[in-house]
C-alpha cells in the first residue's frame, strides 16, 4: 500500500503546483478546481494509509473523509474549508456554472484557497 500512498501524494503535490501555475497565469476558474483535486488525492492517501484499502472512486471530499473515518478528526474551519472546496470540482466542469463562479474567484480569494490548500495538505501529510 506504501506505493498507492506515494501515488496519491505525488498526484497531490502535482496538482497543488498547478493550481499555483493557474494564479499565476490569472485562470482562476481552474484554481479552485485544482486546489479541490489537491485535497482529494490527498485524501485518497490518507484513505489508503488508514484502511489498507483502495480509495474509492468520489471526487467528494467529505464522502472521502468519511469513508475513511478521519472527517471527525478535523476542525470545524477545517470542514468549513472542505465545504468550500467541494462543489469548485463540479462547477468548474460546467458552463452553466462557470460565469457565476468566475465572478467570484478573485485573485485574493484564489490566494486564500490556496494559502488553506497547503496548509491542510500539509497536516495530512505529517499523518502519512
Amino acid at each position: 500500500m506504501d506505493g498507492k500512498i506515494k501515488y496519491w501524494q505525488e498526484l497531490s503535490d502535482y496538482d497543488l503546483e498547478t493550481a499555483i501555475a493557474m494564479l499565476e497565469s490569472k485562470r482562476y476558474l481552474y484554481v479552485g478546481f485544482m486546489c479541490h483535486q489537491t485535497i482529494e488525492k490527498i485524501f485518497k492517501a490518507y484513505f489508503v494509509k488508514l484502511t489498507s484499502d483502495i480509495a474509492p472512486y468520489s471526487h467528494s471530499l467529505s464522502f472521502l473523509a468519511k469513508k475513511g473515518l478521519f472527517y471527525d478528526i478535523f476542525t470545524e474551519e477545517q470542514k468549513d474549508f472542505i465545504d468550500q472546496l467541494e462543489p469548485l470540482n463540479i462547477e468548474a466542469r460546467y458552463p452553466s456554472h462557470k460565469e457565476r463562479l468566475m465572478k467570484s474567484l478573485t485573485h485574493e480569494r484564489c490566494l486564500d484557497i490556496i494559502y488553506k490548500t497547503k496548509e491542510l495538505q500539509k497536516w495530512i501529510k505529517l499523518k502519512l
